[in-house]
């Protein structure tokens, strides 16, 4: 008898056993989910502690980036020179801007034309001085020379030039290129000048002194834009077709 009643407790107290094991199952649950992604996420955040804490992955540890709502994807950007693919079609003369720009950071419209205004002004009045040290390092060589071989025409011939420039009414950029690191700007000058030209007794040969005259020349200017010299020289003259 005494070993039965000891069998039944045994039976007794394991079934309370299994009781218990099920309940708190029912209310502790499983760690297979919140707990686990939590327990591995603060594994996670010891070995990457720059990680934001919020920083959510699925098991299979793929990111799924949003859409970029701030324009088409699939586009491309534009290339150094090239305008934007919402902007309208450049020209020549803008591509060409944008181009020097890409390799020379420093350069602007703005500040290129009061550079060549001044430039303009020094030329002008060097030339009909003969002032071939001022020329010398304003122009290329070709330039140079043909101013130079004026100035000694003029002077052989005994003639005085004698120029005033009034002011400059325009300048204006009309084409603009980058070749092997070469940068080239054109400009049109539109200016008023008093030019006479005396000879030897200081008679008027040409030109009125009481006349101001508009005068307009094209001019090219280029730099080599691998060098870190600023300074541009005059390589081409003309005058509007």
């Amino acid at each position: 008898m005494g070993g039965g009643f000891q069998f039944l407790d045994i039976l007794f107290f394991a079934a309370i056993a299994v009781f218990l094991v099920f309940r708190l199952r029912s209310v502790l649950g499983k760690r297979v989910g919140t707990e686990q992604k939590n327990a591995r996420d603060y594994a996670d955040k010891r070995l990457n502690p720059e990680k934001p804490a919020n920083d959510v992955r699925r098991d299979d540890d793929k990111v799924v980036a949003l859409p970029d709502r701030t324009g088409d994807r699939n586009a491309k950007p534009a290339a150094a020179g090239e305008p934007a693919a919402d902007a309208a079609p450049a020209g020549p003369l803008e591509l060409g801007l944008a181009q020097i720009r890409a390799v020379d950071p420093g350069f602007s419209k703005d500040g290129f034309l009061g550079g060549a205004k001044a430039a303009f002004e020094m030329i002008v009045g060097a030339y009909a001085a003969g002032d071939v040290g001022t020329l010398r390092p304003l122009l290329s060589n070709d330039v140079f020379e043909r101013f130079k071989g004026a100035i000694e025409q003029r002077r052989k011939a005994g003639e005085t030039l004698t120029t005033t420039l009034v002011g400059i009414k325009s300048a204006e950029i009309i084409e603009a290129s980058l070749q092997d690191r070469i940068a080239s700007v054109t400009v049109k000058f539109v200016s008023e000048q008093v030019n006479v030209t005396t000879d030897a007794g200081g008679k008027v040969v040409d030109g009125d002194a009481s006349q101001v005259t508009t005068v307009t020349d094209i001019w090219t200017f280029t730099r080599n834009t691998r060098t870190r010299d600023p300074n541009w020289s005059l390589v081409a003259t003309r005058s509007p077709n």
